[in-house]
């Protein structure tokens, strides 16, 4: 069985190609840029990691100045735009130090690298951190973007104390460039006086269960953001509370701007890129395994249900059937009863072991999404000394690899209550609605077509997103940078000039 299942997925076997298309006109040679009736002196950004330019799994310095707010700044230069600051970090590297020591959980940046075959792969880069959180200079800045935060963080005071990262209580980005221990980010923000914003937020609302399988909890009907987990999905009026206490404090004075909604999930890479259908196996192994999982088939499951621990819709879903050619995967699906004590005990009696296994085991569907680390894991043998314990056939891909149908559907009422509010929110305030839903949407299903070639969502290759199948590449970057513009444009009687998507760069190879 080692040799037969060898878990491959083809996203990595391929050409880079570089591309720098010429344009027959630069922005600058022609046409007539007006502000319309908005004012762009002093812009402010503000969000999650997209906002704030994270790339490649961290925050580093290129990436900070390709993020889609500095493009947009420089386009309103044109307009009568001012300067526009960045808490730029101190290298190319990535990731964080605290007092001289590398912060764990905030490692260097991926690079595309390749091993001695010539097949390319993302790796972290060699090196360490500069960026020192406790020496990093104090906001505020025009970009007060905060990788890793929520909606209601932004509200949070203490979510920039130094003092509380090792609590998980702040955040180490946030905490870069704090005015304060005490400072919220958008009273930071406000600081400056805007008079034009963007606020992209929301996203991790979400995403932050979503990326991790679904392991959080779902908090619809519970406001209570103090009892929240970093995984759980917000509940609505939250976040209601929380975006609307933002768009109060932004306009307050005055100030237009633009509120960008939340992408699907389904349109990142990250979501996409392994099949649910992804181990091969010839008719021999998939007879040997089919063997293994007899007993629970046609005994166990019947038992469970002749016993009432589950229904028969139940076990019908938790056969396990292998076939000649590519399977789905066998998961844990923490959404299904747990029978591992049942088993253990009548009408079981199974090791502890083997009723664990079995507990909350059924195979994959095409409903259900592989997260892209799970490439990693798909198909390996954890215990060389047991060859057929292989992941995925004889060891179920655990739950935090697997978006299930069913967290999927959490995830999307979840991210449909937001949207609205955000839509609502914009028409009560005259602000621009930007729905990156359906321009990410777009770009997953057809390609964005630009001078010089389409982009895509396909990891690495698609030239949108960088090797963390999340957060852009600078071409990526361009892209959403445009898309907010034409909404300025449209909103607030606007002439900004849109970029080229083209002259801006996407993954390419490292020599790591």
């Amino acid at each position: 069985m080692k040799n037969t299942i060898k878990f491959m997925i083809g996203l990595l076997a391929i050409g880079l190609v570089s591309c720098e298309p010429e344009f027959e006109n630069a922005v600058t040679d022609e046409g007539f840029y007006d502000a319309g009736d908005a004012d762009f002196s002093t812009y402010v950004s503000l969000g999650a990691s997209i906002s704030a330019g994270t790339a490649d799994g961290t925050i580093y310095r290129s990436a900070q100045e390709n993020s889609y707010p500095n493009i947009m700044a420089q386009q309103f230069g044109f307009v009568g735009g001012g300067d526009f600051t960045q808490p730029l970090t101190s290298d190319n590297v990535g990731g964080l130090l605290l007092n001289g020591e590398p912060l764990p959980g905030y490692g260097t940046r991926l690079v595309l690298s390749a091993d001695e075959n010539g097949n390319p792969f993302p790796a972290p880069l060699a090196g360490t951190p500069t960026t020192d959180v406790a020496t990093s200079e104090a906001g505020p800045f025009n970009n007060m973007a905060v990788d890793g935060s929520k909606s209601f963080n932004l509200v949070t005071p203490g979510y920039g104390d130094i003092a509380g990262i090792a609590g998980g209580t702040a955040n180490p980005w946030y905490a870069r460039f704090a005015t304060s221990a005490s400072s919220t980010v958008i009273d930071d923000a406000v600081s400056l006086n805007p008079t034009f914003f963007s606020l992209w937020t929301g996203n991790n609302d979400v995403y932050s269960y979503a990326s991790q399988g679904g392991i959080g909890v779902d908090q619809l009907g519970n406001s209570d953001i103090s009892t929240y987990g970093y995984r759980d999905i917000t509940d609505p009026n939250a976040f209601a509370a929380a975006y609307g206490a933002q768009v109060d404090a932004l306009t307050a004075n005055g100030a237009k701007g633009v509120l960008v909604n939340i992408p699907d999930v389904t349109s990142l890479p990250y979501f996409t890129t392994v099949p649910p259908r992804s181990i091969p196996l010839d008719a021999a192994t998939a007879g040997a395994v089919n063997d293994l999982f007899a007993q629970y088939n046609d005994q166990i499951l019947p038992l469970l249900v002749q016993f009432g621990v589950i229904t028969q819709e139940e076990a019908d879903s938790r056969v396990v059937n292998f076939v000649e050619g590519i399977n789905y995967p066998i998961i844990t699906d923490d959404d299904l009863t747990d029978v591992s004590q049942v088993l253990q005990g009548p009408p079981g009696n199974l090791p502890e072991d083997l009723a664990n296994l079995l507990g909350q085991l059924r195979q994959a569907t095409s409903d259900d999404i592989i997260i892209l680390p799970a490439s990693s894991v798909l198909g390996t043998t954890p215990d060389p000394s047991n060859p057929l314990g292989v992941v995925g056939v004889s060891i179920p891909l655990q739950d935090v690899f697997v978006l299930t149908s069913t967290e999927k559907a959490r995830v999307d009422t979840a991210t449909q209550s937001f949207n609205a509010i955000i839509e609502g929110l914009a028409a009560a305030n005259d602000l621009g609605y930007v729905d990156s839903k359906a321009a990410l949407a777009q770009v997953a299903s057809t390609g964005h077509v630009f001078n010089g070639g389409v982009m895509t969502n396909a990891y690495v290759t698609g030239g949108g997103f960088s090797l963390d199948g999340v957060h852009l590449t600078p071409r990526g970057y361009a892209f959403c940078a445009n898309m907010i513009i034409d909404v300025i444009n449209t909103t607030y009687n606007a002439s900004v000039p849109k970029v080229d998507i083209g002259t801006y760069g996407t993954v390419t190879l490292h020599n790591n």
